[in-house]
C-alpha cells in the first residue's frame, strides 16, 4: 500500500451494525429498500447526495458507460450511478468495513448484478489498462499524499478521453482548519493542498480540465443548513464517529476560509 492516510478516521469495523439499527430504529423494511431510502447515510462527502447529482449529471452517462467509484466508501456514488444511469459500477475502497457493508446494501436495493466492490488502493488499482469510460473520485485525494500517482493510475485504467469526476476539498488561504475532520482526526492524516497543487498533479496525470467550479460558498451554506436541521435518524452518524464535531469543523472550515471545495471534470488525454 502507498502512503494514504485512512486507517484511523475510517476503520471502525462496525458500519453495518450501525446503519442497520439506524434503518430499523427509523421503522425502515430492510427486505423492501429502495436506493433513494439510503440517500442521507451513504454519501459520506460535503452535500452529500446534492453533491453527488450535480457530479453524475456533469458526465452524460449512457447504460453502455463503464464506470469506476474509486474511493466508494460505503458505495452511495456507485448505487446512486447504477440505479440512475442503469450502467455497470466498479467500486474500490481500502476499507474491509466499507466493502463489506456495501456489498450488504447493493445486496438490500436489488444492485448486487450491476456493482462489483473490491478492497484496493486507489493508487494502485487491480485493473487492466483502458477499463472504464468514467471514474468518480469524491473526498478521496485528501488522504492521499501523492496526488501526481492517484490521477496517473486513474488515467491509466480511463480510455482515451474518458472523464475524471472530482468533488473535493482543498487547502484555502485562512488558516489551517480544526480537527477532527470527516478524513482526518488529525492534522497528520490529512493531505490538502491548494487548488492549484491539485490542478497541476491532475494536469501531469495526462488530463485536460474541461470544468472547474469553486462551490465553497453553495457547500457552506448547504452545511450550515444541515447542522441548523434536526438530525435525521439515518443519516452519517449512524456509522461516522464523532460526526457532528467534524461536520462542524467542516463548516467553520468552510465559511472561515481555510477550505475550499471544488468540482472538476477532466478528460484523459490520448498517449
Amino acid at each position: 500500500m502507498n502512503d494514504i492516510s485512512i486507517e484511523i478516521p475510517y476503520a471502525t469495523g462496525i458500519s453495518r451494525l450501525g446503519i442497520e439499527r439506524a434503518l430499523i430504529a427509523a421503522g425502515r423494511n430492510l427486505g423492501s429498500l429502495r436506493p433513494a431510502d439510503l440517500a442521507l447515510v451513504e454519501d459520506f462527502h460535503t452535500m452529500g447526495r446534492i453533491a453527488t447529482y450535480q457530479l453524475v449529471e456533469l458526465t452524460g452517462l449512457t447504460p453502455r458507460s463503464r464506470v469506476l467509484d474509486a474511493g466508494s466508501g460505503i458505495g452511495g456514488t456507485a448505487r446512486f450511478i447504477a440505479d440512475r444511469c442503469g450502467c455497470p459500477v466498479t467500486a474500490v475502497d481500502l476499507t474491509a468495513d466499507y466493502c463489506d457493508t456495501a456489498e450488504w446494501l447493493n445486496e438490500l436495493v436489488g444492485l448486487r448484478d450491476r456493482i462489483a466492490v473490491h478492497r484496493a488502493d486507489v493508487t494502485a488499482l487491480p485493473f487492466a489498462d483502458g477499463s472504464f469510460d468514467a471514474a468518480f473520485s469524491q473526498h478521496v485525494q485528501m488522504n492521499v499524499a501523492d496526488k501526481e500517482l492517484l490521477y496517473r493510475e486513474a488515467r491509466r485504467v480511463l480510455v482515451a478521453d474518458g472523464l475524471l469526476a472530482i468533488w473535493d476539498i482543498t487547502a484555502g488561504s485562512g488558516g489551517d482548519p480544526d480537527y477532527p475532520l470527516p478524513w482526518a482526526e488529525q492534522p497528520e492524516q490529512s493531505h490538502l493542498v491548494p487548488f492549484d497543487a491539485l490542478r497541476g498533479a491532475i494536469e501531469t496525470a495526462g488530463f485536460v480540465i474541461e470544468q472547474c467550479n469553486d462551490l465553497t460558498e453553495q457547500a457552506a451554506a448547504t452545511m450550515r443548513t444541515i447542522l441548523a436541521s434536526p438530525p435525521d435518524p439515518v443519516g452519517l452518524h449512524a456509522f461516522v464517529r464523532n460526526f457532528a464535531e467534524k461536520a462542524e469543523n467542516l463548516t467553520r472550515g468552510l465559511t472561515g476560509g481555510s477550505l475550499r471545495a471544488v468540482q472538476v471534470i477532466a478528460s484523459a488525454i490520448a498517449p
